[in-house]
C-alpha cells in the first residue's frame, strides 16, 4: 500500500516537475523519505499560487529544494555517490 502511494507521488513529480536532470533526486527522495513527509510536500507544492507562472526548470528547482530541505531535517543526503573509476 505504501509503495503504491510512493509510486504515485514519484509519477506526479516526474510528470510535472522533471526537467531532464532531477530523476535521480526524485527517485532517491521518494525512497528515503516517509510517505507522510512526501504527502505534506505535495500539498505544499499545490498551495503555491505562482506555480503556473514558473518555467519547468524553475518548478523543478523549487521542488528539488523542498525535497532537499525535508531530507536535511532528517539528516538524509539525497546525493548519488558514484564510484570513482
Amino acid at each position: 500500500m505504501e509503495q503504491t502511494e510512493k509510486a504515485k507521488i514519484l509519477d506526479i513529480l516526474l510528470s510535472g516537475f522533471h526537467d531532464g536532470r532531477k530523476k535521480t533526486l526524485f527517485c532517491a527522495a521518494v525512497n528515503l523519505l516517509e510517505l507522510q513527509e512526501l504527502q505534506t510536500l505535495l500539498s505544499e507544492i499545490e498551495r503555491q499560487s505562482d506555480m503556473e507562472t514558473l518555467t519547468l526548470k524553475e518548478k523543478s528547482a523549487f521542488v528539488a529544494g523542498l525535497l532537499q530541505d525535508t531530507a536535511s531535517t532528517k539528516n538524509i543526503d539525497l546525493k548519488l555517490r558514484k564510484k570513482k573509476r
